[in-house]
């Protein structure tokens, strides 16, 4: 299942995204957090604090200024680029997924 939170500024996105991340791992689903706002805060919603967060927010930038190179699989972007968070959820900070290797 794949589910996308989107609406205007401050409506709520991040909040939302957070609960139900959270609520699913907790039910034992295996869940992946995509945070692709310019702003990105997901990291906080979930728990994994703002040195966690703008670390990987600091590695987005780098992919972006050509620093770092992009992975080309789901696992190689949450290997490189991701962070667990608690009750399970892996959290990932992406601009945009090129061409992913299917599920």
């Amino acid at each position: 299942m794949k589910i996308a939170v989107v609406g205007k500024g401050g409506s709520g996105k991040t909040s939302v995204s957070g609960v139900l991340a959270r609520s699913f791992a907790r039910s034992g689903h295996n869940v992946i957090g995509l945070d692709c706002d310019t702003n990105p805060n997901l990291g906080l919603s979930l728990g994994v604090g703002d040195l966690e967060t703008e670390r990987l927010l600091s590695l987005r930038d780098q992919i972006d200024e050509g620093e770092q190179q992009h992975a080309h699989t789901w696992d190689d972007i949450l290997d490189a680029y991701g962070t667990d968070a608690p009750d399970g959820v892996r959290l990932t900070v992406v601009n945009r997924i090129d061409n992913p290797e299917p599920d």
